[in-house]
């Protein structure tokens, strides 16, 4: 059973159900632009940033749902805030997210492409392959296939947790 967060002081909130969730989110294509202007500054406490239609719809569906079923969780923003950091350049050691579906290091991951099989080797900051260092997977994939590819894809390493 799943509880509801409690709004913050700042918040816009009324009491909501289920049900009313789903009339609100089916409500939103029939507004006009102006009118999904308005609820965002009812919902957000802040101007609209643009009118683009498909953004207001989305991001409001998003806040009608925060403030009924609750946010993200402090670890899932910490972890979103550090990748946003990672993106912008703004990393630091201390910051660097590591991914739960990373092997351990040391494991191997072999991988046939083209009838040639390729050895990737974990290490504990990135991968070794053919005696040269990545800081991704998907920098691996790429420079064996010459195209980019999910790395993780890739190494059919999805849904991998690593536990403990």
């Amino acid at each position: 059973m799943r509880t509801r967060r409690q709004p913050r002081t700042n918040e816009i909130r009324q009491p909501q159900d289920d049900r009313s969730v789903v009339t609100q989110l089916a409500e939103l294509p029939r507004l006009s632009v102006n009118e999904l202007k308005q609820k965002w500054q009812d919902l957000l406490g802040t101007p609209a940033p643009n009118n683009a239609r498909a953004f207001l719809e989305l991001r409001i569906s998003w806040r009608i749902q925060e403030l009924s079923f609750g946010g993200l969780n402090r670890d899932t923003r910490r972890t979103l805030e550090l990748l946003a950091d990672e993106i912008e350049g703004k990393i630091t050691r201390k910051s660097m997210v590591k991914d739960p579906r990373n092997p351990i290091p040391g494991t191997r991951l072999i991988r046939e492409w083209d009838g040639v099989q390729h050895t990737v080797t974990v290490l504990r900051e990135g991968y070794e392959w053919e005696g040269r260092a990545y800081r991704s997977l998907s920098a691996v994939a790429r420079t064996i296939t010459g195209v980019n590819w999910n790395g993780f894809r890739f190494f059919a390493l999805n849904g991998l947790r690593r536990k403990g």
